[in-house]
This record gives structure tokens, sequence and C-alpha cells, in this order.
């Protein structure tokens, strides 16, 4: 699989989990954490910055203000594509300033 595979694959996942978790979403709550910078365009959880509102509002692959739910201790693990210049890509526990959209 390639890394844009395995992404989209993890969000669906979790996207998924989410979903059947219904009313156990807050017990869940404790082992998941948020990860900037990994979820494409629109498929972010929530707070993608300014200038968008939630869930699913982010415009650009990998924005780095933008964050999706992940199993505690996995987000820095997670393989993303290189950045244009080569430059590696990874997730963040923290906002980040990369890959923002055009203000």
């Amino acid at each position: 699989m390639t890394p844009k595979t395995n992404t989209l694959s993890l969000a669906a996942s979790l996207a998924t989990a989410l979903t059947l978790a219904g009313g156990h979403a807050q017990a869940q709550s404790a082992n998941m954490e948020k990860c900037f910078g990994i979820s494409l365009a629109g498929a972010n959880d929530c707070a993608a910055g300014p200038g968008t509102t939630c869930s699913g509002t982010s415009t650009v692959d990998y924005q780095g203000n933008a964050w999706t739910l992940v199993a505690a201790g996995t987000c820095t693990d997670i393989e993303l594509p290189a950045m244009a210049d080569g430059t590696a890509r990874m997730g963040s526990l923290e906002e980040l300033d990369r890959d923002l959209p055009p203000a």
C-alpha cells in the first residue's frame, strides 16, 4: 500500500470505529488523542484553523492546523507522503504551520 492509501484506510477505519462506538465515545476518548497534520482535505475531525468551522472543513491534504483523533501513542508513527520539497511529513500532537491553505 502507498502512504496515501494507508492514510485513507486509517481515516476510514477511525470514522467507522467512532460511528459504531456511539454511546461509548467518552470511554474511547481516554484512549484517543488529537493528531495534527494527518487528515486529507475534508476528512478532519474538527478545528481546522481560521476560516473553518469543524468536522470535514479542512481544505488541504495534511493541513497542519487540522486534527483527527487517533489511538493514543500512534500520532507520530503514522506514515505520510513527503512534502513537495522532499522533507519528511509527520503527524504532531500540536498544531503545525505547514500545509496551510492560502490566506
